[in-house]
């Protein structure tokens, strides 16, 4: 079976760390040649809640699409994103793209519409696949984000992973937290 590109979005605010940690890893258990993004800090956008850490991640699967999607949301439930008597997001792991793929699959929109709209979503993109293009916008990921007029509060925070910082020292005091500015 030939191999499809993705890329998701990984999010969480709750035990941020713990669980963003268990997603990296419980995707790295199916999907091939798994790459992450700078990992980023960002107010909520849409609900009230602590901040999240954000990050994308691009690999290539041979699962098709809703069957991937399936997969995402048994990995959501393990960190308890299901869960009645939560408090906040756990862990939200979004297909943001499927190969070249535009449309609605069975209520999945591909690309995803939130690209477009969140900078905890464009800004990763833009640094992990700059030259790839949005098939919807048909503009490159660092072009679409150095156009972007997004205002959201974000900001490149520490994390490791597998024994690698995967955000960058470089970025991080390029763009300092609030708190350090």
């Amino acid at each position: 079976m030939s191999l499809t590109p993705v890329l998701l979005g990984l999010g969480s605010n709750i035990e941020r760390i713990a669980h963003l940690t268990a997603g990296l890893e419980a995707l790295a258990g199916f999907l091939q040649s798994l790459r992450c993004s700078p990992v980023f800090e960002s107010l909520p956008v849409g609900i009230r809640s602590g901040p999240f850490y954000n990050l994308v991640v691009a690999a290539s699967t041979d699962l098709p699409l809703l069957e991937l999607d399936r997969r995402l949301k048994f990995i959501e439930a393990d960190n308890g994103r299901y869960a009645p008597d939560r408090k906040g997001l756990p862990l939200d792991i979004d297909v943001l793209m499927y190969g070249e793929r535009v449309g609605n699959f069975d209520g999945l929109v591909l690309p995803r519409p939130e690209i477009l709209k969140n900078a905890f979503v464009l800004w990763p993109l833009a640094l992990l696949v700059p030259e790839q293009r949005h098939p919807g916008a048909g503009c490159a990921f660092a072009e679409l984000w150095r156009e972007a007029r997004i205002e959201q509060s974000l900001w490149p925070v520490s994390f490791p992973w597998r024994g690698a910082e995967l955000t960058p020292v470089a970025l991080r005091r390029a763009f300092p937290l609030p708190t350090e500015r």
